[in-house]
């Protein structure tokens, strides 16, 4: 579908990457990785044509339809949602117009090689309607707004009136409608709320074009992708698998690199206590110089960063009661909007709660109750015995200080820290080095993210609340947050997207929805199970309710059509099982021989196995075959899955007239 071949692109002296080399298949799910500014949303526009390489080329499948969702938000008209979203349809209504064209051409042509090359146009026409939903369109669209959180009341409302994240979700919803071929996302769950994004999760999966995204997301990354392609230092890697064995692998890839780099530093520090011994020494005075020349020449052995578990001690924060917070009989309105009436809850010491809920249901009112920050109507909150109380929210990044430099940011909260501690924790939130000595005016959204949050554990209050903490986080970032809040010993409060943090942080879910709040003991996946069970269970007694009204249908006819759709598939699975048996075993062959590439370059590291000019000559061979071979397998397999998809296509339009 689309083919990269060593792509390049530089922005003055800075370099993002090159040799950029990709096959995209036709059902691929691949995930775009690599640290904020490493060139992600650069090569997304380079594959949608908005921006020309430096050097390679991008090849795509003749009449191939890209869908390109963008982090900002595209400008709309006056238009209403629904009005808005179908016309991103336009490429229907004018297959729709032909095909009304040749109905009425057909009626009064009686030419007969005239017929057959309207009979033959309408065939094509007829099978691109139906592939971009033809007369269901509607129906498809509504049925994609509802997944991305809106109401059907929203339908008819302009979109003046939306906010900018439901604009973004807007802006999803006109791509998915027209259906393209190839979907680029770039942090396309960064407007969806939990629910909304496990329903794009399962769309997803399910969606008949490839796929190529961005996100921080570590859940959505694991449940959709198939296939990685990191840009590390400049350099594409590439991986078959989602992202939590992406990482696997690099992991045990840098504990090998890291034996390696210790192994050559043992061998320079000997190279050079001859050199430092001897070099005005004139009998060994050449040598010394050779050595040197050498040691000059060497590639030196580059450890890739994989994320590590955060090494610091937080300060115990004080104990504080039992309950940390009661909120009794409470009501809050926005004029006539009833939010909350009547709600009690109570938080204990050492709880974990996570607040989740669809956009708009109330959970940042709530959090900002129970912080303190937010008046209510009527009703009562009761903070415990000493319990003293922190809030994290955006317009924290605001309060810092543009003119300190990172250290001086933290003396502020805690003045009798020593400079070493400061630079631990400052380590521990992915500063280091001269990094610490950064004016905050100079830093990224998600550097300012870790450092008000690293501002907040330096010197914990007993009770954390916080409101979207993962905002302008990459995965790395993400990552360090979520070990810090595990090891937080206070009392937690926070709303996030991420569900990964959630799971691994939170011990209590509270549900809020249609102004009630449910309460959960366990983590995201035990509430999602006790959903899912809860949905079954109605799902069980709906259907046993309706079986004393079953229709009668006419079962010859059923029974008739049920046997040709069994022959039909019977017939794909005999024409499908060789190219299947033969995708299998490229695919094994595939994975044997990355297995072997990597072994192969571990070897470049080994000194021990690669010290003489042979074994180099021998190994760089093998490793060239290795690459050429996988290239070749790798064009097979695309070509057999291609093959492979348009069987299925064949046989779903054979069945269709017999459903």
């Amino acid at each position: 579908m689309l083919n990269i071949s060593n792509l390049s692109k530089s922005f003055g002296v800075r370099n993002l990457f090159s040799d950029l080399s990709l096959t995209v298949g036709d059902r691929d799910r691949i995930a775009v990785l690599g640290a904020n500014g490493s060139g992600k949303t650069t090569l997304f526009e380079m594959i949608a044509g908005n921006l020309a390489p430096d050097d390679g080329t991008i090849t795509r499948k003749k009449g191939m339809l890209v869908g390109y969702l963008k982090q900002d938000v595209e400008p709309f008209s006056n238009k209403t949602l629904l009005e808005e979203v179908m016309s991103s349809c336009e490429k229907t209504g004018r297959i729709k117009r032909r095909i009304d064209d040749i109905l009425i051409q057909l009626e009064k042509t009686s030419e007969p090689a005239e017929k057959q090359t309207l009979l033959n146009e309408l065939g094509d026409l007829h099978h691109q309607f139906e592939m971009l939903g033809g007369n269901d369109i509607e129906h498809h669209i509504r049925v994609i707004l509802c997944g991305l959180g809106f109401k059907e009341s929203d339908f008819a409302r302009p979109l003046n009136q939306f906010s900018g994240g439901w604009l973004m979700r807007a802006s999803l919803a006109k791509l998915l409608a027209i259906n393209p071929d190839l979907l680029l996302l770039d942090e396309p769950t960064n407007h969806l709320d939990l629910e909304s994004c496990i329903w794009f999760e399962n769309y997803l999966t399910n969606y008949e074009g490839a796929v190529l995204l961005t996100s921080h997301d570590r859940a959505f990354l694991n449940k959709v992708t198939t296939k990685i392609l990191a840009i590390e230092n400049g350099k594409p890697i590439r991986y078959t698998g989602n992202y939590n064995s992406y990482i696997d692998m690099r992991r045990e890839e840098a504990e090998k690199l890291e034996a390696a780099a210790a192994r050559q530093e043992k061998k320079i520090a000997k190279e050079m206590e001859f050199v430092d011994r001897f070099r005005y020494k004139a009998t060994k005075a050449k040598q010394a110089q050779s050595r040197l020349k050498m040691l000059a020449k060497m590639n030196r052995i580059e450890v890739p960063r994989v994320t590590k578990k955060v090494d610091f001690s937080f300060t115990e924060p004080e104990h504080s009661g039992r309950e940390v917070i009661n909120l009794k009989n409470l009501h809050k309105s926005y004029g006539e909007k009833h939010i909350y009436s009547g709600i009690d809850l109570t938080i204990e010491r050492g709880d974990k709660v996570a607040l989740v809920g669809p956009n708009g249901a109330g959970k940042t009112t709530l959090l900002k109750i129970l912080a303190g920050v937010l008046p209510f109507d009527k009703g009562e909150r009761v903070p415990g015995h000493k319990v003293e109380t922190a809030y994290y929210a955006q317009h924290q990044l605001e309060l810092l200080n543009p003119a300190n430099d990172l250290m001086s940011e933290l003396e502020r909260v805690s003045p009798d820290a020593g400079e070493q501690q400061l630079r631990a924790l400052l380590g521990a939130f992915l500063f280091s080095g001269n990094d610490v000595l950064k004016p905050v005016s100079v830093l990224s959204g998600g550097e300012k993210a870790r450092l008000a949050i690293a501002k907040i554990l330096l010197k914990p209050a007993n009770f954390i609340l916080m409101d979207e903490p993962t905002n302008h986080l990459d995965i790395a970032s993400r990552e360090v947050l979520t070990d810090a809040l595990e090891e937080y010993s206070g009392t937690l409060c926070f709303i996030t997207h991420d569900r990964t943090l959630i799971n691994q942080v939170a011990n209590k879910i509270i549900e809020v929805k249609c102004g009630n709040i449910n309460i959960y003991l366990g983590n995201y996946d035990y509430y999602l199970g006790k959903k899912d069970k809860a949905v079954n269970d109605n799902s069980y007694c709906n259907n046993s309710a309706c079986n004393g009204n079953t229709v009668k249908t006419n079962s010859d006819d059923m029974k008739r059509r049920k046997n040709e759709e069994a022959k039909l598939r019977n017939d794909y699975f005999r024409r499908s099982k060789p190219v299947k048996d033969n995708i299998l075993k490229i695919e094994r062959e595939i994975t044997r021989l990355e297995e072997e590439r990597r072994a192969i370059e571990a070897l470049y590291a080994d000194e021990d196995k690669c010290c003489d000019g042979e074994t180099i000559v021998e190994v760089t061979k093998r490793h060239q075959q290795v690459l050429e071979q996988l290239k070749s397998l790798e064009c097979q397999w695309g070509e057999l899955i291609l093959r492979d998809e348009e069987m299925k296509q064949e046989l779903a339009e054979a069945i269709l007239p017999l459903k």
